[in-house]
């Protein structure tokens, strides 16, 4: 129940700020599809370069969705209004408050993923997405859903949110084969990059698009980040009830 509860918030601030919403969702992703894919014509290993950049694109959508959706909501209910304490008294598990804010923040990043496949389907590329394209989508927006929900509890102030997404969303943005290949990237930096979750989903999006097989290794590198995250937000929360 406090897991309906939870996402039936996320529906009543969806359809309040609805365009807004879409539009916060659009406005960057494509600004970027028009720049690199339509501005810059080249190829990337053989291919249109566009085909390279839609499924990047929609992995980082899905990301900067669930991580706005949460981060930045959430640091302002602890911090001012003291929502959180709220819940922490109330009858809900606190568990079932946290599995609702990460699937209520995915929700919203496949929102933003959907967006940007409506957007460039009139675009013939003979792309495919199918259910696991939109299962990577939905992971994906699992894992940073949880990632800003630990960065919210370590916030100290509200302007701590877009510190975040200066400091890890917006270099993950560039870096993680999303515009350009890590195949020339120097040995060792190029490794790390490839384990951080959006070169994961970039690059298991990418080989459905193409007709390849996913793999399972992405799959567990990206359940791992949400179990360990999973756990610290919850460590986090029991810790302050219980203080």
């Amino acid at each position: 129940m406090g897991i309906i509860t939870v996402l039936w918030e996320k529906w009543v601030e969806f359809r309040r700020d609805f365009y807004k919403i879409t539009a916060a969702a659009l406005i960057t992703p494509v600004m970027y599809l028009i720049i690199f894919g339509l501005g810059i014509q080249t190829t990337s290993h053989g291919e249109p370069y566009l085909h390279f950049l839609i499924p990047g694109v929609v992995a980082m959508a899905t990301m900067t969705g669930s991580f706005s959706a949460i981060a930045q909501n959430m640091s302002v209910q602890r911090l001012y209004e003291k929502a959180l304490d709220q819940v922490m008294v109330s009858p809900t598990p606190l568990w079932q408050f946290i599995l609702g804010q990460i699937i209520g923040g995915s929700l919203r990043g496949m929102y933003a993923g959907c967006m940007i496949l409506i957007i460039t389907f009139p675009i013939r590329t003979d792309l495919i997405f199918n259910f696991q394209s939109f299962l990577i989508m939905f992971l994906n927006g699992t894992v940073f859903s949880t990632i800003a929900l630990v960065l919210s509890f370590l916030a100290k102030s509200y302007t701590d949110a877009p510190r975040y997404t200066s400091f890890i969303i917006m270099p993950m943005s560039f870096l993680c084969n999303t515009f350009f290949s890590t195949d020339q990237m120097p040995s060792g930096f190029r490794q790390v990059v490839s384990f951080l979750p959006l070169s994961q989903s970039c690059d298991m999006i990418r080989k459905i698009s193409n007709g390849y097989s996913s793999g399972i290794f992405g799959y567990i590198i990206l359940f791992l980040y949400l179990a360990v995250f999973g756990f610290i937000s919850v460590m986090f929360i029991y810790r302050k009830k219980n203080l």
